[in-house]
């Protein structure tokens, strides 16, 4: 018998709810799925209790069997993920050592995303040199995608290949070549693996673009809260006023379908310091103030959320602790210093709030060189570059930004304007003007907020010579 949706007891459940339902009903441990789902093994109590509660079951045994009859929908949660063991091709034991390497640490990496859900080491392993038809592996493992590679050595040289599948139809959804030498191979296993999981994992990454595409095909009455919250995501990331006040739609029916989703608070709080900034909103105050609620509230979820941590630190410095705010950006970047995404949102708040401006422009640089396929990086770099001066890369660096969005016209209108380019600058403020008549210079410094002395020097002389501000 073919359930429908509406019949299925488990759409009573949260999509974190469902993964860890099925987790325990696989056997796996409190401590197990704590590790596999990066959550702690009282939240994972917790939840659990809640499921019993809502499913009407009191037994492990019970939950098999209602799982067993009502499987999940498809596509109702975050994604799950299983590296196969890289395989060896040549004949160097150095190169098995780098392919056992790769393979952990893309594990390890991956699983501390919450947005992915990883199939643990011990369970790889035991797929180590096995060459199945990858659908089988994919059956085996109840998993939506595989990790796979190979390493191949010709004398001082390496290839790493590297593909993503999708373990229902053994289609190749991602490939990437790395070649290197054979110098310095813990330093190829960490670039490799930083490259490979930034790409793949982070807010704009495979993953996300991936799930995304399954949730549109779905029909608007059956998407679920990880479902709003993945679309919300991709609007939050346009940049434009339309696009924003869609996002917070999405994402707040994101967190009233799951209050526990600690991803959607902190990517509805980023929504509403973006309205703030860009003027996207009637009421700049307002929506500061809900952006601090919507970060508290998803720090209060998960206190490891470097990206909420962030943001809300850099809203707090305008009340003076600029000491505590230092603190959290150091903090952020140690939990987190290898992820696309924290080394972007630390680039802007280095440069514009408090640290040196220089260090957000390497920030930003390193943020780019992880994942360069990224739009809202190159809005971090050209941001730090114009407040360091250098007005041609900052120039280049917008160029492959978002377009539309009023900080980014704004940051190029004052760099021409700084290059003497004063046409260019001239049209490009009409632009500004015409897109976004609420959006003004002072405006943006008090919603960030820029409180840098360098960066207010900067941005106001370039406001100045590009006509955007008084004599």
């Amino acid at each position: 018998m073919q359930f429908r949706v509406e019949d299925n007891p488990l759409t009573g459940l949260s999509d974190r709810e469902r993964l860890v339902a099925a987790k325990f009903a696989e056997g796996m441990t409190y401590r197990e799925i704590s590790e596999t789902l990066f959550i702690a093994p009282t939240t994972v109590r917790t939840h659990l209790s809640a499921i019993y509660r809502k499913l009407g079951v009191g037994s492990k045994m019970a939950l098999a069997i209602l799982l067993a009859d009502h499987p999940p929908v498809e596509g109702n949660g975050p994604p799950v993920v299983a590296v196969i063991p890289f395989e060896n091709l040549s004949g160097d034991e150095r190169c098995t050592r780098l392919a056992d390497g790769l393979s952990a640490d893309m594990m390890a990496d991956l699983a501390r995303y919450r947005d992915l859900a990883v199939i643990a080491r011990q369970t790889m392993l035991s797929y180590k040199g096995r060459h199945d038809d990858i659908r089988l592996i994919g059956r085996e493992l109840n998993v939506d995608y595989l990790l796979e590679g190979t390493i191949q050595a010709a004398g001082v040289r390496l290839r790493i290949s590297v593909q993503l599948v999708d373990a229902r139809t053994g289609v190749d959804l991602w490939t990437a070549r790395y070649d290197r030498l054979m110098e310095d191979l813990f330093e190829v296993q960490d670039t490799v693996t930083e490259n490979v999981v930034n790409v793949l994992a982070n807010c704009c990454g495979k993953f996300a673009k991936l799930r995304t595409d399954i949730v549109k095909r779905k029909p608007p009455a059956n998407l679920h809260a990880y479902d709003y919250y993945l679309l919300g995501v991709e609007q939050h990331n346009l940049y434009t006023r339309a696009s924003h006040e869609e996002a917070v739609r999405l994402l707040s029916r994101a967190v009233d379908l799951d209050k526990d989703l600690a991803r959607g608070w902190t990517v509805l709080g980023m929504a509403y310091s973006v309205g703030a900034i860009n003027a996207f909103t009637d009421d700049t105050s307002a929506a500061i103030e809900r952006s601090i609620l919507c970060l508290e509230r998803a720090l209060a979820l998960d206190a490891g959320d470097t990206h909420a941590r962030i943001c809300l630190a850099g809203l707090r410095a305008a009340q003076g602790d600029l000491d505590a705010t230092a603190r959290e950006y150091d903090l952020a970047l140690a939990f987190a210093p290898n992820d696309a995404d924290t080394l972007a949102l630390l680039a802007g708040e280095k440069t514009f709030v408090t640290g040196d401006p220089r260090d957000g422009y390497e920030l930003a640089r390193r943020a780019i060189r992880l994942n360069p396929h990224v739009s809202w990086y190159y809005s971090m770099l050209g941001r730090s570059t114009f407040v360091a001066g250098l007005y041609r890369e900052c120039l280049a660096a917008l160029a492959q930004a978002p377009p539309d969005s009023p900080a980014t016209l704004l940051f190029l209108t004052m760099a021409h304007a700084m290059q003497g380019e004063m046409a260019q600058a001239a049209r490009l403020a009409t632009r500004l003007a015409n897109k976004s008549p609420d959006f003004t210079v002072e405006g943006f410094i008090r919603a960030w907020p820029v409180i840098n002395p360098p960066a207010l020097v900067a941005i106001r002389d370039g406001a100045r010579r590009a006509g955007l501000l008084g004599p």
